[in-house]
């Protein structure tokens, strides 16, 4: 599952080392060598003119100083390097550098985008100690952002409940997920989310698991449900189809198991399936 690796340790403040691990970004997609693919060197760096004032502090890894960068405007590569999406590095390079991907592109599209303070429109600083911006003029504070988001399987007897969203990216099965509105619990969130997208009521929630998701901030909190009442009637601007999966259903292939969404519909699948 894509996640932070143990051996990472978050840093708030540059770190010296002279051959740090680079992770910059343009648009969303990473910039990688195409031999591995790896991560470009401070050598590449140099060459595209990154400014230094883009680089923030990630932290390290395996003891290897992490530092997060962006570009607004796509620059000239250097031979053998290219942009790629997150997504398509599932699977492709490590999964260490992988899950600390996910944490610098949150990191750096926080500081690209608040380079000024959103009350008077002064010039920010990094705050001390902590991953927080500071208005130099009216000291606003801003932190990355963070947008939870609540994901549930029902079970009703042996079958559970999956739906193809809409906006979902590969048009699979899979749990209902939503995300929270301001003042909501996340329990409340459940009820809502399920009763707006496919009319039931649930209730006995359970507590599965959590993941950071930085497409293109979220955490998702993922819970099982038991059902209590309604029939399915789908929200038809956000679910294409919902359905109960049984015992002697054809559930969705596996895929690998990257995101939290794939882990829940694993753990409660029937025996060969």
């Amino acid at each position: 599952m894509l996640q932070t690796p143990a051996s990472f340790t978050p840093l708030f403040a540059p770190h010296p080392d002279p051959e740090p691990l680079n992770f910059i970004f343009h648009k969303g997609q990473l910039l990688v060598r195409e031999d591995g693919p790896a991560l470009p060197d401070a050598a590449a760096l140099e060459r595209m003119g990154v400014a230094p004032a883009t680089l923030q502090p990630l932290g390290l890894l395996d003891g290897r100083y992490c530092q997060a960068g962006w570009f607004d405007l796509e620059p000239a590569l250097p031979s053998g390097h290219a942009w790629r999406g997150l997504r398509a590095l599932f699977g492709v390079i490590d999964e260490a550098l992988v899950g600390v991907a996910g944490r610098a592109a949150q990191v750096a599209e926080w500081a690209r985008t608040h380079r000024f303070c959103g009350v008077c429109g002064s010039g920010t600083v990094l705050a001390v100690g902590e991953r927080c911006f500071k208005c130099v003029n009216c000291g606003h504070m801003a932190y990355p952002r963070i947008s939870p988001a609540m994901m549930v399987l029902i079970h009703k007897g042996d079958s559970v409940l999956l739906a193809k969203h809409l906006q979902h990216a590969t048009q699979r099965f899979v749990p209902l997920a939503g995300f929270l509105e301001a003042g909501e619990s996340i329990e409340e969130a459940i009820h809502r989310e399920v009763f707006e997208e496919v009319g039931l009521r649930v209730h006995n929630l359970r507590y599965f698991a959590s993941q950071s998701w930085p497409f293109p901030h979220s955490l998702m909190l993922a819970f099982t449900a038991d059902y209590l009442e309604g029939e399915i009637r789908v929200d038809t601007s956000e679910i294409a189809e919902a359905r109960w999966f049984g015992p002697d259903d054809e559930w969705p292939e596996r895929v690998p198991q990257m995101s939290i969404s794939s882990v829940l519909v694993d753990a409660h699948r029937p025996p060969g399936r």
